[in-house]
């Protein structure tokens, strides 16, 4: 078979589709194959043409940001709930009721991604507080010990590294310190200064590093888990957005990103109406 052909005949299966932001263009493309007793040219060869027949089932794509519509019938969910909530010049956000109800019920633990990358001179962490005043904002310990990590490797990496032992326990006791008493955190940090300040110049500079950014920039609070390790790290909104990132195309039209967001929100409902009914099991995929 031509590549003509194929394209043609590939080109006509999609516009039977009602639904194009659902069309995988592998998928397609063997459904062809099978009906033509799979002689089709190499996958490969024309998947960018599948993959612009499919973009051609979408509405225009949006250009700029003004160009964003107020209203849409791509606004609504499966359940026909409103989803687009709110759009300024410069923010738009895409929230169903459904979503509302678990920040405004289930609000006690929620997690952020990248804490120490994302809030340097903690202006997140301020924004944070302006709108939930009572809010308890805990960092996490992997980014924590990460962030020390990295400016140690800049800052004393031979110091520590060349079989220099108390340096090493005391670079340790330092990137412990959340699980210790804060009560007793600076005191900690002065004798560790004392014992360092003539024989290590590299390991000092670490030290004000830390004193800078954790003991005067931060709320010793926010980063300390002495007698309260229910959650040390954000790792269930790592892992989300991990996936996040694997769904989502590097430059996704602008209604199949919306659609991408309806479907999350709709397996959450799912996943939620099922919970709440004592089923924590997903159910067997048929293989």
């Amino acid at each position: 078979m031509s590549i003509s052909v194929a394209k043609h005949k590939i080109k006509e299966e999609i516009k039977k589709n009602s639904i194009p932001m659902n069309i995988k263009p592998k998928h397609i493309f063997n459904a062809v194959s099978q009906k033509t007793g799979l002689i089709c040219p190499e996958y490969s060869t024309i998947r960018s043409q599948i993959i612009r027949n499919i973009n051609k089932q979408f509405p225009p794509n949006i250009k700029s940001f003004d160009d964003i519509p107020i209203e849409s019938k791509y606004y609504k969910t499966k359940r026909n709930e409103n989803f687009m909530i709110f759009k300024n010049t410069d923010l738009i956000i895409f929230q169903s009721p459904f979503q509302a109800y678990l920040f405004s019920n289930y609000h006690k633990n929620i997690f952020a991604d990248g804490t120490f990358y994302a809030a340097p001179k903690f202006s997140i962490s301020n924004a944070a507080k302006k709108v939930f005043p009572n809010i308890n904002i805990k960092y996490c310990v992997w980014h924590y010990k990460r962030s020390l990590e990295k400016q140690k490797n800049i800052l004393c990496y031979h110091e520590v590294k060349n079989n220099n032992y108390d340096v090493y326990i005391y670079y340790k006791a330092i990137s412990n310190l959340p699980f210790i008493n804060p009560n007793y955190i600076f005191d900690i940090y002065i004798i560790i200064k004392e014992f360092v300040k003539k024989k290590y110049n590299n390991f000092l500079q670490f030290l004000e590093y830390f004193n800078k950014n954790y003991l005067l920039m931060y709320n010793v609070n926010n980063w300390n888990y002495y007698e309260n390790i229910e959650h040390l790290a954000n790792n269930a909104s790592e892992s989300y957005n991990s996936y996040l990132n694997n769904i989502f195309p590097n430059k996704p039209l602008f209604y199949k990103l919306i659609y991408i967001l309806k479907e999350e929100e709709n397996l959450s409902y799912n996943d939620y109406q099922r919970r709440t009914k004592g089923n924590w099991k997903k159910k067997a995929k048929n293989i």
